[in-house]
């Protein structure tokens, strides 16, 4: 909003334009950089075409994970909430779940329960996502049948190595 309290949409394009051009993926050898996307090991190789649906109503949370997956060539499909979660399972049948815990409508616990229960969704891997890193949180997950925690922010590296340890990606 402007100093007369206006939604200034060409301030709010720009803003996003620059928050896109920050998340770019840099190709270089700059070790230097906080997010080199470079794999002198091959490591990635492994995650192409594995499907992974991101489940969390932090648009920054969705967008780094789809950038870090999209370059280990993963399928990506993004969710806002438990329900559309539920939805995208349903129609894309994805390899691994990513899923925010606190989230609106439906809560990241509750999302993985439902999915567990589901004979047909039950045997897909889901990660819970959050910022609380607690014993009773961890548990809680475990209790619903997720099958790791990851804290945000996540870094590249232990995001790739949680699609690895819960998909074929993992077996070499």
């Amino acid at each position: 909003m402007n100093d007369s309290g206006v939604l200034d949409v060409r301030a709010l394009q720009q803003r996003e334009q620059q928050a896109a051009s920050a998340a770019s993926i840099s190709e270089s050898d700059d070790t230097s950089s906080p997010i080199n996307m470079t794999d002198p090991t091959g490591d990635l190789a492994g995650l192409a075409g594995v499907k992974v649906l991101v489940v969390d109503d932090s648009n920054t949370i969705r967008r780094s994970a789809d950038v870090f997956l999209k370059h280990a060539r993963c399928e990506v499909i993004l969710a806002q909430d438990g329900f559309e979660a539920l939805a995208k399972v349903a129609q894309h049948r994805p390899d691994v779940i990513f899923c925010d815990v606190m989230m609106p409508r439906l809560d990241g616990y509750q999302t993985c329960e439902l999915l567990k229960k589901s004979p047909a969704f039950g045997d897909i891997p889901v990660v819970m996502l959050s910022s609380k890193d607690s014993l009773f949180d961890r548990a809680r997950g475990n209790i619903v049948g997720s099958s790791e925690y990851l804290t945000k922010p996540f870094s590249r590296e232990s995001l790739l190595q949680a699609v690895r340890d819960n998909t074929r990606g993992g077996a070499t």
